[in-house]
């Protein structure tokens, strides 16, 4: 089995010596850079399969790389963990809506880092439903070539919130608790705070544009798909 690819960008040498050699330890193929500004050519020639983030880097920040990555057609689906120390929920939340996957703040276990990497592996790995298309709406997905259109025009979302529509649309008119939504998009549980998914969601609503509304909040319990549309 050909060896998935991972891209370490952070401006400590320290920390990305020690996170490729755990990575490496389980058999990733890892190149590190600790000069930010070049992560967007790297990546272009290294094709990763994952990406690990800093955020606060000179020059450029880790923010700003995920959004050049979601911005680039050949990058926009590379899934992102960001490794940093900033640690204030708001912190978190902006990582989120910059387009980041996962996010593990400093200091961090070496040991927890290479179980996230695995998970979310171990998701992207999971094949398609036997109903590969869906349709709600003007909503369409494809679970075969992994696109998704609207009234026709196609949305681009990442990894994450493609798989996070797909529970959604597979269960129609089911509350789908944030606990639920966290075991089988993320694949762990475990400390990642709930307002993780709510950022998810409401990203995926912007994207979903006219057609948002599907996506019902049910107050401290978590989000179902209508069955049918609500009246505007």
């Amino acid at each position: 089995m050909e060896k998935k690819k991972i891209l370490v960008v952070d401006d400590e040498p320290d920390v990305t010596e020690l996170v490729a050699y755990n990575l490496r330890a389980r058999g990733f193929l890892v190149e590190t850079l600790n000069d930010a500004t070049a992560s967007l050519a790297k990546a272009r020639h290294f094709h990763p399969d994952l990406a690990i983030l800093d955020i606060m880097m000179p020059h450029l920040t880790g923010l700003q790389i995920c959004r050049l990555f979601r911005s680039d057609p050949k990058l926009a689906r590379v899934p992102i963990i960001f490794l940093t120390a900033k640690t204030e929920p708001q912190d978190r939340i902006e990582g989120f809506e910059s387009g980041a996957d996962d996010y593990l703040a400093k200091p961090f276990s070496p040991k927890e880092l290479v179980l996230r990497v695995e998970a979310m592996f171990r998701r992207l790995a999971q094949p398609p439903p036997s109903s590969a298309r869906l349709q709600i709406g003007n909503i369409l997905l494809d679970g075969e070539t992994h696109r998704v259109t609207v009234g026709g025009e196609h949305i681009e979302l990442t990894a994450t919130e493609f798989k996070l529509l797909r529970l959604m649309m597979e269960r129609q008119g089911r509350v789908q608790t944030r606990e639920h939504l966290l075991v089988n998009v993320w694949n762990y549980s475990a400390e990642i705070e709930t307002r993780t998914v709510d950022t998810h969601v409401r990203r995926l609503r912007e994207k979903l544009g006219t057609e948002a509304d599907w996506i019902e909040t049910i107050r401290g319990v978590g989000y179902r798909i209508a069955e049918k549309k609500p009246s505007a």
